[in-house]
């Protein structure tokens, strides 16, 4: 059978289209924080808290920034509202409503008098008037005389039954998510459900306090559709949206003045005039109240005005963003990506924000699949050592490019040899070298001794060779430094990176050479490459024990017979300690039986024909003194320097003695 060709479509670049992580990309940006402290799963939540950039020139935005725009997003709706503001709503509403029925006072107080009827609507109008003329000041108190007022505009009654049921709407939104449903019934009548729900709903909680079965099953049966499109599934979840809205309105509460909360809470109580009603939502209130948390308290300086509908969708949305906030910083802390509510933070911060937190849970995933990670139960990642390869190809190449950038090590001028590696220079050949002829040197050489004709008769002496060098075979032992005074100076992360570098570049470049790594603090142990992003320095451990590691690095060096043997050792500080009988022994500053049996070690190495290389990240008068001792002993070498050069240092003095040239120019 045969199937038709897949069609693509081609679209140019906008920034839009999602490109899939880079494992590499992932592996370098995190690499600088694993080889400082050492834990793959620190390292991974530092990049998810900072981010990282992607391919094609984006940025994936990390947790740090998802937290500065979710706090500049609350910070912005507190500049931007005037929470007091929904009282000039309402006395907005009440002065319009007034307006209507003093405008019908005065029409019945100036109609003509004449007859028995006007005079009675003349004198209702007066006594209306002056009811109106005798409210309160403040809106609570002028809403509560209103209720028992009679009015005489049908138009004026009409605004302020919906002003009414506007409140009634507020008082139910304190308890309930959605209650439209629930109070449109009620401004048909329909007021004995909604305390036959509330009645229903205040026996679960207290089933529910007690440990009983609370029926929830049953009371979505019978008052499910009063709860809107979205109704929840479990009582957990009524009361989880119950408790949002409670805190909400304790939220608008604590954030008003105590003037300003009192009046609410005059206009807002006692609005259902059913004391049945009123007695049901007082009594859910206080079940509510055991296990509902107090709202916050939110301090707004703004100018934009609100009604009370809107000042509680905002102090829902700020309870959203307080939410998230503590989310996210929450799996900043931890590094779970699960505690975020992908659907919450979408809604606060948009699809961009979504998509860079799928991007961040991708990133182990990414790793892994490349065989960069592998888990290792427990919750737990470890680097493989192909992922210790890309970090060590990494460090490598930082070194490579700071060399380039300073045009360092591209002056060596090695002896010359006659076996080896071809070079580009070229030599007279001499009896015995290899016969890599050069041929246009060599036939202008014998034109340069005859002149220009044909043929061009050739003789010995024309003969010119490629130049060859010799690679010869290398033992090295790398002592790192382990003590805690390398952490304090910020040595300890430099020391580890040029141990991999120089380990990517012997095993890629020089892979008949050995290598060894060794690291000491009170004792020396052998360290294997992939260990070596998971080391970290022991506090707690004392001493700089130069005489075991050298010891250490003796033995191992002995199984090379043949070719170079070297020890390269990277310390900041003269030893402090030595063994006796197993045991290490620590004194600071160092004792006289620390120095000689580090001495001792150093003499041992030399007679064996082991070089010390020695790269000192200190410089103080003592120190030198016994570096200078210990080079006057061996005839190694010792540089000076510091933890952001010592990588260029070490590689190229490896490279410039790894290259003996044997051939000479005649």
């Amino acid at each position: 059978m045969r199937h038709p060709a897949p069609k693509h479509r081609f679209s140019a670049w906008d920034g839009s289209q999602s490109l899939p992580l880079d494992p590499d990309q992932i592996l370098e940006a995190l690499a600088d924080d694993l080889m400082e402290y050492g834990d793959l799963r620190w390292a991974m939540r530092n990049l998810m808290s900072r981010g990282m950039q992607i391919p094609q020139g984006g940025y994936m935005q990390g947790l740090r920034d998802m937290l500065k725009r979710l706090r500049d997003q609350k910070r912005q709706r507190l500049e931007q509202f005037d929470l007091s503001s929904i009282f000039d709503d309402f006395k907005e509403k009440l002065d319009e409503i007034l307006d209507m029925e003093r405008d019908r006072i005065d029409e019945w107080k100036n109609k003509p008098s004449d007859d028995f009827s006007s005079d009675v609507l003349k004198k209702v109008a007066e006594r209306n008037e002056q009811t109106l003329n005798d409210l309160p000041d403040d809106v609570a108190g002028q809403v509560k005389e209103l209720e028992k007022y009679e009015f005489l505009n049908p138009e004026a009654q009409k605004k302020f039954l919906e002003l009414l049921n506007d409140l009634r709407k507020a008082m139910a939104n304190t308890f309930f998510n959605n209650i439209e449903n629930m109070v449109n019934n009620l401004s048909d009548g329909d007021m004995q459900r909604m305390k036959d729900m509330l009645k229903a709903l205040n026996d679960m909680l207290v089933k529910k306090i007690a440990g009983e079965d609370p029926g929830f099953d049953d009371f979505m049966k019978e008052f499910g559709d009063m709860f809107g499109d979205n109704p929840p599934q479990s009582l957990d979840e009524l009361l989880e949206q119950m408790q949002q809205q409670m805190a909400a309105a304790q939220s608008l509460m604590n954030s008003l003045s105590p003037e300003q909360r009192q009046q609410l809470a005059s206009l807002l109580n006692d609005k259902f005039n059913d004391p049945e009603m009123n007695s049901e939502l007082a009594k859910l209130a206080k079940e509510m109240a055991f296990l509902n948390p107090d709202g916050n308290q939110y301090r707004f300086s703004g100018d934009e005005k609100l009604s009370l509908d809107a000042a509680m969708e905002l102090m829902n949305e700020m309870q959203q963003l307080d939410s998230l906030i503590e989310q996210v910083q929450s799996a900043e802390r931890g590094g779970d990506l699960d505690r975020i509510d992908r659907d919450l933070l979408k809604d606060l911060m948009g699809d961009d924000a979504a998509e860079d937190l799928d991007k961040l849970n991708e990133l182990l995933k990414a790793l892994e699949e490349a065989g960069y990670i592998r888990p290792t139960g427990d919750d737990r990642w470890e680097l493989t050592p192909r992922g210790s390869r890309m970090i060590g190809q990494k460090a490598l190449g930082e070194i490579y490019e700071r060399l380039k950038r300073q045009s360092l090590g591209n002056h060596a001028v090695p002896e010359e040899g006659r076996f080896g590696e071809r070079l580009e220079q070229t030599k007279p050949y001499e009896y015995g070298d290899p016969f890599h002829l050069h041929l246009p040197r060599t036939l202008r050489n014998a034109i340069d001794r005859t002149g220009p004709a044909t043929p061009v008769r050739l003789e010995p002496q024309d003969f010119e060779i490629y130049k060859s060098e010799l690679i010869t075979s290398t033992a090295t032992a790398m002592l790192v430094d382990l003590s805690w005074s390398m952490a304090l100076r910020g040595s300890f992360q430099a020391a580890k990176k040029v141990a991999l570098a120089l380990h990517n570049l012997i095993t890629s470049q020089y892979p008949k050479d050995s290598f060894y790594i060794i690291g000491f603090a009170a004792y020396a142990k052998e360290l294997k490459p992939h260990d070596l992003p998971y080391l970290q320095w022991d506090e707690y451990v004392l001493g700089t024990n130069m005489q075991h590691a050298l010891l250490l690095a003796e033995r191992l060096l002995a199984k090379h017979k043949g070719g170079t043997r070297q020890i390269i050792m990277i310390s900041d500080g003269e030893p402090t300690a030595h063994l006796e009988n197993g045991q290490a022994q620590f004194a600071y500053p160092a004792t006289p039986e620390t120095i000689r049996a580090t001495f001792k070690a150093v003499k041992h190495c030399t007679t064996r024909g082991i070089a010390i290389n020695t790269f000192m990240l200190d410089a103080n008068y003592y120190l030198k003194a016994f570096m200078d001792e210990v080079a006057r002993i061996n005839g190694g070498r010792v540089f000076y320097t510091s933890p952001e050069r010592l990588g260029e240092y070490i590689l190229v003095d490896y490279v410039q003695h790894k290259r003996k040239k044997l051939a000479r120019r005649a």
